[in-house]
């Protein structure tokens, strides 16, 4: 029989990759960059023409997040911020959770405690 799976998301730490670059423009839109590194991804950038860069603009609500991200806020701390400075978003709690989850995905952040890929 499988265990549940225990894992108590509002308690996780998200924590920003030290080797992602970002900025932040003068409208509070941030912009992350991604550098493809790799052998495949060489292959992609020399015969595929792909950017060795990749530029991300996240929207006003992952701006904000991502902004919020101090490596000492739980999640739950974030969905009441994000609660507080966008009253009327619905599923607020689940659309943080996703969002932090492609973060993660992508290796943009990782959760405290976890080790880096």
């Amino acid at each position: 029989m499988r265990s549940k799976d225990q894992r108590n998301y509002m308690d996780f730490v998200p924590v920003k990759n030290p080797d992602i670059e970002y900025q932040t423009g003068e409208d509070g839109i941030v912009t992350v960059f991604i550098e493809w590194k790799g052998f495949y991804h060489r292959i992609a950038q020399k015969f595929f023409h792909r950017p060795r860069v990749s530029e991300v603009k996240l929207d006003n609500y992952g701006s904000f997040v991502w902004l919020s991200i101090d490596d000492m806020r739980d999640v739950h701390q974030l969905s009441n911020i994000l609660d507080a400075q966008f009253p009327g978003m619905e599923k607020s709690l689940s659309r943080l959770i996703k969002f932090l989850e492609i973060l993660r995905d992508n290796h943009l952040i990782h959760w405290k405690g976890e080790k880096w890929n």
